[in-house]
Formats: structure tokens, C-alpha cells, sequence
């Protein structure tokens, strides 16, 4: 359980704040002063509190953590909590809330895993295959920012509406895939969530199958890994992990036509991830 949590990090989904409720907020400069992953300090990088360690049939541990009015130039205080559970022996769930005490603000939260199904050490992820249950992304500006629009994927690099290896078409998306996919909704159900995604490894026949309840999955396929030294000395060069993100889409708050991402006080975020392994 200790790898699981050290390697899952909890983000604050990267926005572009401007304004919110006619109140003008000064944010941290970042890149023209947009927030990547909550700023150059975000919840990856704080020590959160364990309050409940669970050690029966289903083993859980549930870290809270307090973000304060401002920091990283978000408004207000907000509680937050994410709860790591094993429901059974080959899934591994993630449940996260947050609540805005005192004013409204937007929240995002994302889980990070970097994942390579053929093991560790074992080069990079592009023979994985992949598929992705959303027809539609939201295509970006020269800096990686969404524009508003919508795209059909039918037909483009970002189609994996059917299980495809990833390095296929990677070479056709220049520096590679980190994009929000609009999630469709899914006959596929389990424990209330949608599929989302599925990733096989061939080497292995290892499938990860991927369930939430959020509207967007950013695809990431470990651009800017280089050079980085990890367990036993294993150096993770690029695309050597690839993410799924389930979120709200990014730059939300400066796009109408998106799903919003405020919660005002008395309001609750919630969002929950299930993955689950198996073979083939």
C-alpha cells in the first residue's frame, strides 16, 4: 500500500484564473500566469494528515489536507480528503472530496500515477495498446491550454475509440499526447462509475481497465520524462509512463460552454477513480 501512495499523486487540476465572481485574485506568476497542476506548490508537494488506516477486508487509508484562503492564489479555505481502498485483490479505488468553506473556488482534483504495465524498468510505453472512451477532445493553443472548442477524434491521431498501440500515431501529434478527452457517456458500468479507458500491455497481457465519474481524461504520454532516476537506479527516459487522468476540462473557468469546475460553500466535490488489473 505505501508504493501505491507515494507513486499516486493528488493534483489540483492546472486552470488559467482571470476572474471569478467579480472578485480579482492575484495569482502566482506561472508560464503568463496560468496554473499548472496548482501552482509551483501544489498538493503532490504538501504533507497531508492521515486520519483513518484501515487494515481489514477492505484495506484503506484516508489523508486530509487543509488548503488555505490564497494559497497558490486560489479563494478560500478548502478541506480536502482522498481515501485509497482495496476493494479486492486486483482493483485499487480512489475516492476524493473537497469542500470550500468560505468562498467559492474552483476545484479539480486529478491523480497522477505514471503507468507502465510492463513493469518496471522496462523502457518506455509505446507498444501499449490503448482505447479510450471519448470521441471528442478539447484541442489546445501553442502553449497547451484549451480553446473552448470540441473535435471529433474519428479519423485523427486521437483516435482510440478502439484499442490501438500507442506509438502508432504518436509521431503525428507533435511533442506527443497530453490531451483532455471529452468522456461519452458508457453502457459499461461498475460500482456506478463509467469505463473510461483501457490499456493493454502485449509483453506482459497485462489490462489495466480504468472506471470514474468525471466528465474529461487528460491522456499523457510522458513527454517531459528525461533522464529521471527512480528505484534501484532505473533511469525513466520519455514516454516511459503513460497517465489517464479523469477531471474536469482544463481552463473550465474561462470557458462557459465547459462543465464548470466552482463549488461554492455548502457544496461538496467528489470524485472517484477505479482501476482494475487483470490479464488477457
Amino acid at each position: 500500500m505505501v508504493d501505491i501512495i507515494t507513486n499516486a499523486h493528488v493534483y489540483m487540476h492546472r486552470e488559467k484564473i482571470t476572474t471569478l465572481l467579480m472578485l480579482l485574485h492575484t495569482l502566482t506568476l506561472m508560464l503568463c500566469n496560468i496554473k499548472f497542476s496548482g501552482g509551483f506548490k501544489g498538493f503532490d508537494k504538501v504533507i497531508w494528515e492521515v486520519t483513518e488506516y484501515n487494515k481489514g477486508k477492505t484495506p484503506s487509508i484516508t489523508l486530509k489536507y487543509y488548503s488555505k484562503d490564497g494559497e497558490e492564489g486560489f479563494p478560500g479555505d478548502v478541506s480536502v480528503m482522498a481515501r485509497y481502498s482495496l476493494p479486492s485483490s486486483m482493483e485499487l479505488k480512489l475516492e476524493m472530496e473537497a469542500a470550500p468553506l468560505n468562498k467559492a473556488t474552483p476545484i479539480s482534483l486529478a491523480q497522477h500515477t505514471y503507468w507502465n504495465l510492463a513493469g518496471h524498468d522496462s523502457g518506455d510505453v509505446l507498444a501499449h495498446s490503448i482505447q479510450i472512451r471519448g470521441s471528442q477532445i478539447t484541442p489546445v493553443d501553442q502553449i497547451s491550454i484549451p480553446t473552448g472548442e470540441f473535435m471529433q477524434v474519428s479519423g485523427t491521431p486521437f483516435d482510440f475509440l478502439t484499442e490501438v498501440e500507442i506509438g502508432k500515431k504518436i509521431g503525428q501529434v507533435p511533442g506527443g499526447y497530453d490531451h483532455n478527452y471529452v468522456l461519452d457517456d458508457s453502457r459499461e458500468v461498475k460500482s456506478g462509475l463509467r469505463h473510461v479507458a483501457k490499456v493493454t500491455d502485449p509483453s506482459s497481457f497485462r489490462v489495466l481497465n480504468i472506471w470514474g465519474d468525471a466528465p474529461g481524461v487528460q491522456f499523457y504520454t510522458g513527454n517531459f520524462l528525461a533522464g529521471i532516476v527512480g528505484k534501484g537506479g532505473a533511469v525513466y527516459g520519455k514516454h516511459a509512463g503513460l497517465c489517464l487522468e479523469t477531471q474536469g476540462f482544463p481552463n473550465a473557468v474561462n470557458q462557459p460552454n465547459f462543465p464548470s469546475v466552482i463549488v461554492h460553500p455548502g457544496e461538496k466535490y467528489m470524485h472517484t477513480m477505479l482501476f482494475e488489473f487483470s490479464t488477457k
